[in-house]
């Protein structure tokens, strides 16, 4: 309640009992008007449903869950009364926050300034990173290098893996070497107009196509 009532809350209590409930209701409307009373007897203001929920199940009463549903109108109407009779509940004092509680324990003024502005800037990147994480939307690619996205009418995409992207490293430079003009020079070969290798004498050792396959599967 926002505004505090001359409404005692016996009053409302001895309504609520009036209405010709039955005894097991009149019995749990009488312990929660205690429960309540001694709350305010304590200087207490807070007459919400949680904390004064916590109160009844702690002492048996009833469930504090229960306080919210239909049947339960008048405990609710009770405990609002006894609310509007203390008065809006005090304002809860801001916390601290842990940063500020290490300043004040700097005594010297100038380095208590140097820090506060080290985490003033602390603040503000961590800001700042809150809201690129917030923006930011990560995709990863798990195709292969150097494949490439085949897809038919009505089927669904498929990566493609050349041959030259199957190849390791030591695969690559094997084959770069077998048809080099030096390797083959210092073997006595050489490769003839066609792709063929031939040796000294001029006998095909690898068949016509031979280098420029080679050639084709590098890429």
């Amino acid at each position: 309640m926002s505004s505090m009532t001359d409404i005692h809350p016996d009053a409302v209590l001895a309504s609520l009992l009036d209405k010709g409930a039955r005894s097991n209701r009149r019995a749990n409307l009488t312990k929660m008007h205690e429960v309540c009373r001694r709350q305010h007897a304590a200087g207490s203001r807070d007459f919400s449903l949680p904390s004064i929920g916590r109160l009844v199940e702690a002492e048996g009463i009833m469930k504090g869950r229960a306080l919210y549903n239909a049947p339960s109108a008048d405990y609710r109407t009770l405990i609002e009364a006894w609310a509007a009779y203390a008065g809006p509940p005090e304002p809860k004092p801001p916390k601290s926050l842990a940063s500020h509680d290490y300043l004040m324990r700097i005594e010297d003024p100038a380095i208590r300034s140097i820090m506060q502005a080290i985490i003033a800037e602390r603040d503000k990147l961590k800001a700042q990173i809150n809201v690129l994480k917030a923006h930011t939307q990560v995709t990863v690619d798990r195709r292969p290098l150097g494949a490439t996205i085949s897809a038919a009418p009505g089927t669904l995409p498929v990566a493609v893996l050349s041959l030259s992207a199957q190849l390791t490293p030591s695969e690559r430079e094997a084959l770069q070497k077998a048809v080099s003009a030096s390797y083959l020079e210092e073997r006595g070969l050489k490769e003839g107009s066609h792709g063929e290798i031939v040796n000294e004498r001029g006998r095909t050792v690898f068949e016509v196509g031979f280098a420029r396959a080679i050639r084709k599967v590098l890429g």
